[in-house]
């Protein structure tokens, strides 16, 4: 709603915006030119000005008849409006600098001079608490020999009130001529300053006035640059015999160069191992990679500056040389940003300044994993490693890993396929996962989860394996000897089993599923210990709350927090049912119900597990194939047949030599 108050406030904010507002006058041959010089005149950009034309400029002909343009140039409200708010809020101004309001305490000062054969006072107030000005301590210095009369209650009065920054005429004295202050004007030889030097004035002279020494300044011939704020001090603290500056020209202002902000670390060797709370370093994090995904801004031009040509107080030009431009350092599987100035990644993967180009790097190629060759490794891309994965480190790669060596107890994750040319040795520690398809020449103690196929030349041995597929082991000897396999549609080897070793498969339910199912399981059993314990305990209280017909506050409180867990128990372990019964759903209607296939020998002691059901080798088996029988629900066995594996692909740049 409008009303006076909101009226008044606006009023006030535009008052303050109108005081900001300055103009200049300006000549100059073009409109362009005459802008520049206004725009370092208001410390600010051409943007943020406006104009009026005074008079039209014209080239002339040939250079006759050339006559300048004039323009009364100010600023934009809108920058006022900014200016203003950055004071009186200590916010950034439109060039980004902090503003901060002065909060110190200064003290009134006077100043008494003689102009012409007058005395005149000045008197500044105080700000933020300092001490006034004594009146009586202007009066004692008015009482000079040549002192004729001075009106001592507006020396009060102005002691009080101060003058408003202006000199007052408050009285008179014996003037003497010849004894007044001297002075003269020198202009540098650039004509870039003018300087004025002051004799002092003997007693009965006068001082020099601001009118005085800028009309001198101007019958120099000088046109701009005249300091009003330094005539001004020099008036107020006269120094004498030493030259001093009241006017100064504009130089003029060379264009920056374009430069490139890159937004990733150049400079390798600022990179910094990870290092723990207490202060140590983790060499095997290294964080030598510096992953980014598509569409992240790498780097960004700053674009060529031009220059700002300067000006002499003559009002002669002065030329500025306009800032070099570069090139956009462009590389490969970058793109350039829609604003022709930012460098953008047009895959995932690895950055890197690669002969001075922005490049993306979507496959990083390592001739080990170890501390030699920056430790572990965490990479938006594919990772291939030469060499070994060596005990106690890790690899995590969003694309494809492949090793060309062994590994050993790591930890292997990947968003696709992992391909291990020799073998997997985890030292019952070492964790292997990926989001596809798993081939390695044999895999030892170590635990998998892919969500495709485990296809493995010569054996796996005392290993817990879980495949969304299929666990498929080719070659001469395809042997399994100890651990748990899990497989949702077959697994296939030569040779099942060993003596001293438990060898458990399992196919025909999904192993994620029932690696949750068993969690529900034990959450629910957690439960409902849980249960027992609150229910004895309510029982107790509520039974003496029978017996004393209210029980203290602390154990009320304690019995309403009771039976709120059990309440919150019972929907979990009602939530967790839910889940099994769907796992369980899911399960049934699985189309592959999964099979065991050996071309060999199952060995006494396997336990082959499908949809449930158990089949354990009580005696050694030779070619055989194990299958689920949806009539008896049972495990059966029947003569080894040749699984179809077409849909099993060796992945590229992979060798099983």
């Amino acid at each position: 709603m409008i009303n006076l108050d909101t009226i008044k406030k606006d009023m006030a904010r535009q008052l303050e915006i109108d005081k900001g507002i300055q103009s200049v006058e300006v000549r100059a041959d073009t409109v362009e030119e005459a802008l520049a010089d206004a725009a370092v005149q208001f410390e600010t950009k051409v943007g943020n000005l406006e104009y009026e034309i005074v008079e039209k400029g014209f080239k002339g002909v040939a250079g006759i008849a050339k006559k300048p343009w004039v323009l009364k140039i100010y600023q934009n409200p809108d920058t006022i409006v900014k200016k203003v708010a950055a004071v009186a809020g200590g916010e950034g101004g439109e060039n980004g600098a902090v503003v901060q309001e002065e909060n110190l305490a200064k003290d009134g000062v006077y100043f008494i001079h003689r102009f012409a054969s007058d005395i005149f006072l000045k008197v500044v107030l105080p700000q933020n608490g300092g001490a006034s000005v004594n009146a009586n301590e202007i009066l004692n210095d008015l009482k000079r020999p040549d002192t004729l009369d001075f009106d001592e209650g507006a020396v009060k009065e102005f002691a009080a009130a101060g003058t408003d920054e202006q000199y007052v005429k408050i009285g008179s004295y014996q003037h003497v001529p010849a004894n007044d202050a001297l002075f003269v004007i020198d202009v540098a030889d650039n004509e870039m300053t003018a300087t004025a030097t002051i004799s002092p004035p003997s007693m009965g002279g006068a001082d020099i006035s601001a009118d005085q020494i800028e009309k001198a300044v101007e019958s120099q011939g000088v046109l701009q640059g005249i300091s009003r704020e330094k005539i001004s001090a020099l008036v107020d603290s006269p120094i004498y015999n030493a030259p001093v500056v009241v006017a100064e020209g504009r130089p003029p202002q060379n264009g920056k160069d374009a430069y490139i902000e890159y937004k990733f670390e150049t400079d390798r060797s600022k990179i910094k191992a990870t290092e723990s709370d207490t202060g140590q370093i983790d060499f095997k994090e290294l964080n030598l990679i510096q992953n980014v995904v598509e569409g992240t801004v790498l780097a960004v031009k700053h674009p060529a500056e031009k220059g700002v040509p300067g000006k002499t107080l003559m009002a002669n030009y002065l030329d500025a040389t306009d800032g070099k431009d570069i090139s956009l350092p462009v590389g490969k599987n970058v793109k350039v940003g829609e604003d022709g100035l930012s460098i953008i990644a047009a895959v995932n993967g690895q950055v890197v300044l690669d002969s001075g180009r922005v490049c993306v790097q979507p496959v990083m190629e390592v001739a080990g994993v170890n501390l030699k060759t920056g430790g572990n490794i965490k990479f938006l891309g594919t990772v291939i490693v030469k060499g070994n994965v060596e005990d106690g480190f890790s690899v995590d790669a969003s694309g494809n890993i492949e090793v060309s060596g062994n590994v050993g107890n790591c930890h292997l994750v990947s968003g696709g396929d992992i391909i291990v040319s020799q073998g997997i040795i985890g030292r019952d520690e070492g964790v292997v996962e990926c989001k596809g398809s798993l081939w390695a020449k044999f895999i030892e103690s170590t635990e998998i989860k892919v969500d495709k196929n485990v296809i493995v030349q010569e054996s796996i041995m005392n290993s817990k394996v879980s495949a969304q597929k299929k666990i498929v082991l080719t070659g001469k000897k395809a042997q399994i000897a100890g651990g748990v396999l899990f497989a949702t549609e077959a697994i296939v080897a030569k040779n099942i089993g060993a003596s001293g070793a438990e060898t458990v498969l399992s196919v025909g339910v999904d192993p994620k599923l029932k690696l949750r199912s068993q969690e529900l399981n034990d959450l629910n059993n957690a439960n409902m210990r849980k249960l027992e314990d609150i229910d004895l305990n309510i029982n107790n209280l509520e039974q003496q709350k029978q017996i004393r017909k209210s029980l203290p506050k602390d154990k009320e409180a304690l019995l309403n927090n009771l039976v709120d867990e059990k309440n919150k128990i019972i929907e979990e372990s009602r939530l967790y049912n839910e889940e099994l019964a769907q796992i369980a759903e899911r399960n049934r209607e699985l189309k592959n119900v999964g099979r065991v296939y050996a071309s060999g020998n199952v060995y006494t002691g396997v336990k082959i597990f499908i949809r449930e059901e158990k089949d354990e080798v009580r005696s050694d088996v030779k070619n055989v194939m194990f299958y689920y029988d949806l009539e008896s629900r049972f495990v059966k066995r029947s003569k080894y047949e040749q699984p179809n594996l077409d849909d099993l692909k060796g992945p590229d740049g992979y060798s099983s030599n």
